[in-house]
């Protein structure tokens, strides 16, 4: 095999294919990425237990044929290779990498031991690259760390007509992200749980424009944009349903400045230490403001904003402030609507001020506000 193409394009489709790579294997091969070159293309695949990638791009073929290598190995040197054009070669049981005088070799893989890529599911739709990963990692920072309930380690990927929804909680926080999905047919349905991380993994591999295929079956879910196709296996148990839960009965209501109120829980939160909250104390009418305290005895700070609209809340609650920061980081808009409970009810955060349909739900639970 015999190939020749530009570091840069070979260096993004190994970047690629090596997201989906194990970080350690009792399996050599799978710490391999597959490389086939045929036809003015270059396929680079790579694999584990859980997920699959298949990058094809444009090659200049000398020889076809196809090669293992270590995957992390190769991404390595093509990160540190001149720009420019690059040669690889198979040479006797060596990769051969070549470019502007360097030159690399790597052992290859025995082929007969790296199993087959699974193929790709009935394709069910398809959704836009860029809204589909903004998506992603708006509803990934409230998933689950805890290995033991893997099943909230996940993302819900719901499919119903022309909607797609995306959730996730770890029983403190709730998620919710809705973008439009083009079905393939007018009944098309899905509600399946993916891993948060290998969801973000791939969400970060896509392109950023254009459509992204995807397709879902009884134990895995696919994507495919750009040249760039991807599988992973789908996390048994279904996420608790939010419906019931984001529905607030007469809530408080204020509306703040989104880029003030980040930067005032960053610098409060300097002296919370672990596990201690920081308390917002709001009061109402057209002066409204919010009050944000954190710290205990000796170490304190505060920081009072004034309300973006005239608001009706007047109550004191208090959050984990790297929840409440995870939560409005995770919007664009300019300003943040809270809807109020009370102490140690649920909160709701929502973008704008609340005028327009909802997309981009957060759901926080509030803790008993601390002794100042």
């Amino acid at each position: 095999m015999e190939f020749r193409m530009e570091r840069g394009v070979l260096a993004d489709a190994v970047s690629r294919a090596a997201r989906v790579l194990p970080a350690r294997s009792p399996v050599p091969v799978l710490g391999g990425l597959l490389l086939e070159a045929d036809a003015g293309r270059l396929l680079v695949s790579g694999l584990d237990f859980e997920a699959s990638a298949r990058v094809e791009t444009e090659a200049h073929t000398v020889r076809p044929g196809k090669v293992l290598v270590m995957g992390r190995r190769l991404l390595d040197i093509c990160k540190v290779l001149p720009e420019g054009p690059v040669e690889c070669a198979v040479e006797g049981s060596r990769l051969t990498v070549t470019g502007d005088g360097s030159r690399f070799g790597l052992s290859v893989l025995p082929l007969d031991d790296y199993p087959a890529l699974p193929s790709l599911p009935e394709v069910r739709g398809a959704v836009d690259a860029g809204e589909f990963a903004s998506a992603v990692a708006q509803v990934a920072v409230a998933s689950g760390r805890d290995d033991t309930l893997p099943t909230l380690t996940g993302i819900r990927l719901g499919l119903d007509g022309s909607t797609m929804t995306l959730a996730a909680t770890d029983r403190y926080r709730f998620a919710v992200r809705t973008l439009p999905f083009k079905a393939t047919a007018p009944d098309v349905t899905a509600d399946v749980v993916v891993s948060a991380r290998r969801l973000a993994e791939i969400a970060r591999s896509l392109g950023r424009s254009g459509p992204v295929d995807v397709a879902v079956d009884g134990g895995s879910v696919g994507f495919e944009h750009a040249g760039t196709r991807t599988t992973v296996r789908l996390l048994d148990g279904r996420l608790p349903r939010h419906d019931k839960l984001f529905a607030l009965s007469d809530p408080a209501v204020v509306v703040l400045d989104r880029a003030r109120l980040v930067e005032a829980v960053k610098r409060v939160s300097v002296v919370a230490d672990e596990g201690s909250p920081l308390q917002m104390s709001f009061s109402a009418g057209p002066e409204g403001s919010v009050l944000l305290q954190a710290g205990f005895e000796d170490d304190v700070a505060s920081q009072r904003l004034p309300t973006a609209s005239p608001g009706d809340a007047e109550m004191t609650v208090a959050f984990n402030p790297k929840y409440l920061m995870d939560a409005l980081s995770s919007f664009e808009d300019v300003t943040v609507r809270m809807e109020l409970m009370g102490p140690g009810q649920r909160a709701m955060i929502t973008g704008g001020d609340g005028t327009g349909a909802a997309t981009h739900q957060h759901l926080l639970m509030s803790v008993k506000p601390p002794l100042l």
